[in-house]
């Protein structure tokens, strides 16, 4: 999905608006990313508060901290880009069962776990990623058609999923 995408889609009205769009839009430049990326949002437990922004780019995967409400200050975005050699990576695995499709994927300490539709853009975001680690051409993404309306990809805790955390802080995906 693409960056705007993901902030139409976004859980809290302060995650995808445009105030914190000004915030985070020139620190990714700085770093070489193009407007609009492809890329991958983990909304965290609390997406109000916090989520990640992961970008693959030529250079290696741009990894956006963005930090909303953080008392007595303003909202805080902090990102790196970490070449390609120093990535970590697990596989790419799929399940299917009773016609569905399980996806899992770790992408530096995040894991990103869906179902059906969003097994499917994950499968799509870890691609782009391989095919950028190798330096091959990257592929489009399919389109973000969904059955469930446009919160579907980001929102799963709704469907009985709950959010998994990184360590004893810090967002991760979501887990099944």
């Amino acid at each position: 999905m693409r960056l705007s995408e993901w902030r139409a889609a976004a859980p809290t009205k302060d995650a995808g608006g445009s105030k914190l769009a000004a915030l985070v839009d020139p620190v990714l430049a700085g770093l070489g990313v193009a407007p609009d990326p492809h890329c991958w949002i983990v909304w965290g437990e609390d997406p109000g508060t916090r989520h990640t922004i992961l970008v693959p780019t030529d250079a290696g995967l741009v990894t956006c901290f963005v930090r909303v409400l953080v008392p007595a200050e303003a909202p805080r975005a902090t990102a790196k880009l970490v070449r390609w050699s120093r990535v970590e990576l697990g596989e790419l695995a799929m399940e299917t069962s009773a016609g569905h499709r399980l996806l899992s994927f770790q992408v530096e300490g995040h894991v990103l776990q869906g179902a059906d539709d969003i097994a499917d853009q994950i499968a799509a975001f870890a691609l782009d990623v391989f095919a950028a680690m190798d330096g091959r051409p990257r592929p489009e993404p399919p389109s973000t058609r969904r059955r469930t309306g446009p919160t579907a990809a980001v929102k799963p805790a709704a469907r009985g999923r709950a959010s998994g955390s990184r360590g004893s802080s810090g967002p991760t995906g979501t887990r099944r």
